[in-house]
Parts: structure tokens; C-alpha cells; sequence
């Protein structure tokens, strides 16, 4: 696994090391190296590639977070990729399900390893009634590459053997212990149904990484979410005790603080961006990254807002970005009326938005909703109070 290319930048070089980041700063650098502030021409796997993984446990978000950080992008483009397997969805980072390129799944899986055995410990392994967990995984691998199944399908053959267990917890459990991709239809755009599952040796044909050293998996998250704390990493991965591999990189990182003296690491070569560089709205969707990778998500969620965006259910509404910043939600409603298929974006701002910015989020949304929603025969744009 090597630490992929960020695309180049302009902006100011690296300050000297203990130098204070103000919050635009770090902002903007975050954008930047999400592909937020300019588009970028890169194509949906080196995309992919580049943010490391996408957070995907409902298909079509990744579909529209390729849409608005890149250039010329059609949803068919994603759609080929996981049909060619040339991106797959499995469980990584923090036991979700993520989309990763081939390669990356290969590789990360058992660098993420200890994450998902972590989680398996702790909420299935109780409730599998003394089964062991070798043959359990040997097991459910055998049944899996015969053919795909989905979790309920693989629990009822498990149980067969291990009668005394739960079936949700014997199929989770191999969930946790052999590397499961789910395939095709799933996490193809327009496509739908419950997920089956094989595993990623069998879907890729070829073997796992031997190497589950995570420092350059590390090192790739502050290409694409830095400067950032140890601590930011771990929430981004699920892992703890990264302090030693930060120790492990000598001089490839340079060191920081945020405002509040928190030490932040990046790239020893790795550029900011400046913080008056302009950040055009963006419509971000469920679940977005951006959201998910830092301790703390000041840098682009106001903490005043953050009720607002993740819901107790474990829901990440989508967003709006003005100014680089969460400023509202958004979410598209569809119904059909005397035969006519109707699309309404309705944009929730968190408060009062000036007329240029509207206008702003408006055109925006209006494309989005061309391509979100290309089979609605009308489509519309509302806003609603603000909330």
C-alpha cells in the first residue's frame, strides 16, 4: 500500500513545526484536499483512491459525493467500476461498510483488522452459544464462496450446525472474521434489494495483504483529511494506539497546533491552503467523510449545528456547505402525481441565507437534482425556514 498521490494545490507553504493553524486555515486545507474547492479530473476510482475509503452503508451516497467533488463525472462511471471490481463495499474503517478500490481492500482489511475482531468480541461472540470461532469463520468462508448469500441466508445454514447460537450473531460474526464484499447489484446506482456477500479473495482473485502495519494507511489519511490530531486518525479508522506509529515517521511529518494547542500532524511536504481561498457551495450526502474523520468536526460542522446533522439513530444528513462551512441540510423528495414523476430538493437551512447565497445553493442543487433524479419528469428546487 502506497501513499497516493494528492492532487497539487496551490497555497502557502508549511509553516515551521509548532506553528498555530487558525480554523480558515484548516478548513480550507480539509476542502482542498477533498476535492471541494475545485472539481478535480480525476476518474471515480482515483477518486476513490485518493479519499482512502467512502463511507457507504447505503449505496447511493458515494454516487453523489463523486458528483460534487469531481469533474465530468457521470453515475455510470461508479456504477462500472463495482460491476468491473474495480472498487468493492466491506467493512473497515470504525466495522461500517466502506467503499474502497480493489487494491485498498486488500490492503486495509487487515490493517482494519483488529477493529472489526474488536467488535466481534464484544457484541456477537457472546451469543454464539461456545461455537469457535476458527471453525465458525472456516465455515461461513466455505458457504460464502460457494455462492453468495446474504446475512440471513448465511445465518439459517449456520445454524444448522450451531443450532444453540443466534443466527444474526453466527453470520455477523463472520462479517467480522473473513473479509466479506457485497456484490453486485448492490451498491450499483438505480439498483436495490438486501446485500449478498462472498469473500474478497474470491470476488478479486487474489490474496489479502501480509502487511497490517498501519503507517501508511496514516500517512494517506493526512494526505486527504490533514493536519490532524492522533486522535482525529483514530476516529477516522477506528484504531487506538497510533501514537507509536506517528513516532515511527521522524521527519515525513510536520507538527502544528490548532487554536486551541492541540498538536496536529501532516505531511512533511504536504501544502496549505490559504484561508481566504474561495469555497463555492457544495451539496455534500449522507454519511459524507468529511464529516466522519475528526475528533473534532469544527473545522467544517459548527458545534452549534452538529444536532442538527447526526441524528440518534446514528443517521448523517446531508449537507450543505456556503463558505466551506455546514449550513444547512438537505434531502430530496419524490412522488408521483396523475402519472407525473416529481423531484423536490428542499434545502433546510440552520439560518437565514442572503440572496446571493441562495442563489448560490440553488443552482447547485438544480444541478444535482438533474442527475440525482434524471427519471423525475419534473424537478424543483424549495427552501425551507430555517431551522
Amino acid at each position: 500500500m502506497t501513499v497516493a498521490p494528492r492532487p497539487a494545490g496551490r497555497g502557502p507553504a508549511g509553516s515551521a513545526a509548532g506553528d498555530v493553524l487558525d480554523l480558515r486555515t484548516l478548513n480550507r486545507t480539509l476542502l482542498r484536499r477533498q476535492l471541494l474547492l475545485d472539481r478535480a479530473a480525476l476518474s471515480a476510482e482515483q477518486a476513490v483512491g485518493h479519499l482512502v475509503a467512502m463511507q457507504a452503508q447505503a449505496p447511493d451516497p458515494p454516487y453523489l459525493g463523486l458528483w460534487t467533488r469531481l469533474r465530468d463525472f457521470a453515475l455510470q462511471d461508479l456504477s462500472d467500476a463495482v460491476l468491473q471490481r474495480r472498487v468493492v463495499r466491506i467493512a473497515l474503517h470504525r466495522n461500517t461498510i466502506h467503499l474502497v478500490t480493489a487494491a485498498d481492500c486488500l490492503a486495509l482489511r487487515p490493517v482494519l483488522q483488529p477493529v472489526l475482531e474488536r467488535a466481534f468480541k464484544t457484541a456477537f461472540q457472546p451469543r454464539l452459544a461456545g461455537a469457535d470461532p476458527a471453525e465458525l469463520a472456516a465455515f461461513g468462508r466455505e458457504l460464502v464462496e460457494r455462492e453468495p448469500l446474504t446475512f440471513s441466508a448465511l445465518g439459517k445454514a449456520l445454524a444448522e450446525r450451531w443450532p444453540d447460537a443466534d443466527p444474526t450473531a453466527l453470520a455477523q460474526s463472520v462479517r467480522q472474521l473473513v473479509p466479506l464484499v457485497q456484490v453486485p447489484p448492490r451498491g450499483v446506482w438505480g439498483s436495490s434489494g438486501q446485500p449478498a456477500h462472498t469473500s474478497a479473495e474470491v470476488w478479486l482473485g487474489a490474496q489479502l495483504s501480509p502487511d497490517a502495519a498501519p503507517d501508511d494507511m496514516v500517512l494517506r489519511y493526512l494526505a486527504a483529511f490533514g493536519p490532524a490530531s492522533v486522535r482525529d486518525a483514530q476516529v477516522w479508522c477506528g484504531l487506538t494506539r497510533l501514537n507509536e506509529v506517528v513516532r515511527r515517521q521522524g521527519d515525513r511529518l510536520r507538527r502544528y497546533r490548532d487554536e486551541n494547542g492541540v498538536e496536529l500532524l501532516d505531511l512533511a511536504d504536504a501544502e496549505l491552503a490559504g484561508p481566504d481561498a474561495d469555497a463555492p457551495v457544495r451539496l455534500l450526502p449522507e454519511f459524507d467523510n468529511i464529516l466522519l474523520s475528526h475528533q473534532d468536526r469544527s473545522r467544517v460542522l459548527p458545534e452549534a449545528y452538529k444536532s442538527l446533522v447526526f441524528t440518534i439513530n446514528g443517521l448523517i444528513k446531508s449537507t450543505v456547505l456556503v463558505d466551506g462551512f455546514v449550513a444547512g441540510r438537505w434531502r430530496i423528495e419524490r412522488g408521483k402525481k396523475d402519472g407525473v414523476k416529481e423531484a423536490l430538493l428542499l434545502v433546510e437551512p440552520f439560518a437565514r441565507m442572503s440572496k446571493p447565497v441562495r442563489a448560490q445553493v440553488a443552482a447547485e442543487a438544480t444541478r444535482l437534482l438533474e442527475v440525482a433524479a434524471a427519471d423525475a419528469d419534473t424537478r424543483d428546487v424549495r427552501f425551507a425556514a430555517p431551522l
